[in-house]
């Protein structure tokens, strides 16, 4: 895979020296990619719940989670960082902070190395050495082995880039129990097969964008129909695994399992749907491609609410 030339940074805007306090504190804000650390944080609280068998420490939540936007802010920091020049040719990121000159290149790099540290360090004193090690090695792991390893090269790039965040789990339940268990390995597990048929109907909206930086996405490489059928495959695995955490590891009552294939029944329309209209040859808006997209967001956000709420009917 060849480099991209990236524009010079500030074309879109004047230079990060002449912007207002206010919109430079918004830009180093938007590098950490708020929108996605909520999603990584709605996965970690509620395994803090489910490892605690009810309320945890409430200091230690707001520990966690501090130290979990700070982890995942310098990794997405660094993520910009690395990517500023393809961001720079994409219309769906053109507008980001190191694109625009709102935040210098420099700035951008030591604002996200020093979040990284922080949060590490953050998460070895109050939190404990194990949830540090975990979060570091998301960090890193974000960073060179998806952004500078993966991204670029090969078609299965989000695949195994998910890791990073599905890591989320492990630092929630170790947080609270200084340890690892089955629980959340079946939790990442779901967050792995998840992250596929969550971030592919999304390429394959803007799959001229990645298309034009050279970035092998799969809906660049494959046709719909196959980028579709792979969404089903990863689906079903999925919404099988996630029941797993009922049976055979018996970690919930009845009703996160009943909320979980309630939830995968309607994730699996979805995914069929979309298979079924990719078949037919459907294409532009008629797909409906983002309906999926969505859902995916709302199936996270209440399976993992489940997971919270479990253990007050266990």
């Amino acid at each position: 895979m060849t480099a991209v030339e990236s524009r010079p940074a500030g074309v879109i805007g004047t230079g990060s020296g002449h912007r207002p306090l206010q919109a430079r504190v918004m830009g180093f804000v938007a590098l950490t990619k708020p929108r996605i650390i909520e999603l990584l944080l709605i996965t970690t609280v509620p395994v803090m719940f489910l490892a605690a068998g009810g309320v945890p420490d409430l200091w230690l939540v707001l520990a966690t989670v501090v130290g979990g936007y700070l982890s995942a802010g310098g990794a997405n920091a660094l993520n910009m960082y690395i990517d500023r020049d393809i961001d720079a040719l994409m219309h769906r990121t053109e507008q980001r902070p190191l694109v625009t000159g709102l935040v210098s290149p420099r700035e951008g790099l030591v604002f996200g190395i020093t979040l990284s540290v922080v949060s590490t360090v953050w998460f070895a004193v109050l939190v404990n050495p194990l949830s540090a090690g975990l979060s570091l090695t998301a960090i890193l792991y974000y960073v060179f082995v998806y952004t500078l390893g993966l991204k670029r090269r090969t078609a299965q790039n989000i695949v195994w880039g998910g890791v990073a965040g599905c890591l989320q789990v492990f630092i929630g339940w170790s947080a609270v129990r200084n340890e690892l268990g089955w629980a959340p390995f079946v939790l990442f597990l779901v967050l792995f097969f998840w992250t596929p048929p969550h971030y592919w109907p999304l390429s394959m909206k803007v799959k001229d964008d990645y298309a034009r930086v050279g970035v092998p996405m799969l809906p660049v490489v494959a046709g719909n129909q196959v980028v579709a059928r792979q969404i089903v495959i990863y689906s079903w695995v999925m919404v099988l695994t996630s029941l797993t955490l009922w049976w055979p590891l018996g970690e919930t009552s009845w009703f996160y399992p009943l909320v979980a294939a309630v939830l995968g029944a309607f994730w699996l329309k979805e995914a069929h749907g979309l298979h079924a209209r990719a078949k037919a040859g459907v294409t532009g808006a008629k797909l409906k491609e983002m309906r999926l997209f969505h859902w995916s967001i709302t199936y996270a956000t209440l399976l993992f609410v489940a997971v919270a709420v479990d253990p007050f009917l266990h």
